[in-house]
């Protein structure tokens, strides 16, 4: 799978059972797995959570896309993030990181929605992480 076509690591609402997941993803993907991040604190939002890197670990699921849905629901998922790369004012970046499988461990390279800088900033001075890293578990 090449860079412009890497799985995505999905730690809130998109995952399955969460209020975005049968918006965005249903029919869409070819696999969804338990997966973790690691080096990330997960921090509640305004009823949706951001990842921040940080010492610790996120509790998600690991997204493959369809391949003939990919660049539709990469579109739809920048714009559910109002991720628009380079811009200032945005909320969350989209960056490849590493994330495990839980199942067998392996280390898969997947796209995450980080809080971006500026809410990564605010949420370390001000926030309180979930504990569990795991937002269904809040």
């Amino acid at each position: 799978m090449d860079a412009e076509h890497l799985p995505f690591f999905v730690y809130g609402t998109l995952r399955p059972g969460g209020p975005h997941h049968a918006r965005f993803l249903s029919g869409r993907t070819r696999a969804e797995e338990p997966a973790r991040l690691t080096g990330a604190a997960l921090y509640p939002g305004p009823g949706y959570p951001y990842a921040v890197e940080d010492d610790g670990v996120v509790r998600g699921d690991l997204v493959t896309p369809r391949p003939e849905a990919y660049d539709d629901l990469l579109a739809a998922l920048d714009r559910l993030e109002e991720y628009v790369p380079g811009d200032p004012r945005n909320l969350y970046d989209r960056v490849a990181r590493d994330v495990v499988r839980d199942a067998d461990g392996t280390s898969v390279r997947a796209w995450v929605y980080l809080a971006a800088p500026a809410v990564a900033a605010r949420l370390r001075a001000r926030g309180v992480p979930i504990e569990s890293g795991d937002w269904r578990a809040r």
